[in-house]
C-alpha cells in the first residue's frame, strides 16, 4: 500500500514539473510585446495605386484599319484631338449596341428609352410612327438577327459638336400584325438585309459621355 502511495506521489510530482515548464514558458512569452499590425510605430503598407489605362492616341486610333477613307481618318483625328477619351474601336462597339437598342425600343413602342437615345428630333419621328401604329391597332414582331457590317461613314468636329455617322447593314426578321392579330406582312423565317446610316452626336466638352442619335438614313 506505502510502495503505491509513493508511486502516486512520484507520478504527480513529474506531471506537476511538465506542467509548470510549459506554463512557465507561456507566460514568459506572453509578457513579451507582440506587435500589432494597427501600431502606430508600425507603418501601414502602401495602398496599392491603380494603373490608369493611358488614353487612345490619335495616332493610334486606326491601327489595323487600313481602310479608313482620309476624309474618316481627319475627321476622327479632330475628334480623338479635342476628346483624349474617343476610341474608334469603342466607338463603333457602343454605336452597335445603340443600334439594337433604338430598334428594339422602336418596335415595343418603347417612347422612353428612345428619348434617352436620341435627340429631339429624331425621337418626334419615331414617336409620329409609334402613335399611327397604335391607332392603326397594328403590332411589330421584329428581331434583329445580326449586324453583318458596321464601319464609320462620315466623322467631323463642329467647334466642340462631334458628329460621327455610322453605317450598318443589318439582317432583320420583321412581322406585322392587324389590331386582329392577323399577320399582314412579313416573315419571322426570312431575314431582310437592312441598311442604314445612323449619325451620332456628341458636345465633346460635356461630362456626359453618352452620344444621341441625331439623324437615320437609309445606307
Amino acid at each position: 500500500m506505502i510502495f503505491e502511495i509513493v508511486i502516486l506521489a512520484m507520478i504527480a510530482a513529474f506531471l506537476g514539473l511538465r506542467l509548470y515548464s510549459v506554463l512557465g514558458r507561456r507566460a514568459e512569452h506572453e509578457e513579451e510585446s507582440i506587435p500589432n499590425r494597427f501600431d502606430p510605430a508600425q507603418p501601414p503598407p502602401p495602398a496599392a495605386v491603380p494603373q490608369r489605362k493611358p488614353a487612345p492616341n490619335a495616332e493610334s486610333q486606326f491601327d489595323g484599319m487600313p481602310d479608313v477613307i482620309p476624309a474618316v481618318e481627319r475627321g476622327v483625328r479632330e475628334i480623338a484631338a479635342a476628346d483624349s477619351r474617343f476610341d474608334i474601336t469603342g466607338f463603333v462597339e457602343g454605336a452597335k449596341g445603340a443600334y439594337g437598342m433604338v430598334l428594339e425600343a422602336f418596335w415595343k413602342g418603347d417612347r422612353e428609352t428612345l428619348k434617352e437615345l436620341c435627340d429631339d428630333d429624331v425621337y418626334e419621328s419615331f414617336d409620329g410612327a409609334i402613335t399611327a401604329r397604335e391607332e392603326a391597332g397594328e403590332k411589330l414582331d421584329n428581331r434583329l438577327i445580326r449586324i453583318e457590317e458596321a464601319v464609320i461613314d462620315r466623322a467631323s468636329l463642329d467647334g466642340t459638336m462631334a458628329r460621327v455617322a455610322v453605317r450598318f447593314v443589318a439582317d432583320i426578321a420583321a412581322v406585322t400584325y392587324d389590331k386582329d392579330g392577323n399577320m399582314i406582312a412579313g416573315s419571322l423565317d426570312d431575314a431582310v438585309e437592312s441598311r442604314d446610316i445612323w449619325t451620332f452626336m456628341r458636345d465633346v466638352n460635356s461630362t456626359d459621355p453618352d452620344w444621341l442619335l441625331d439623324e437615320t438614313d437609309e445606307g
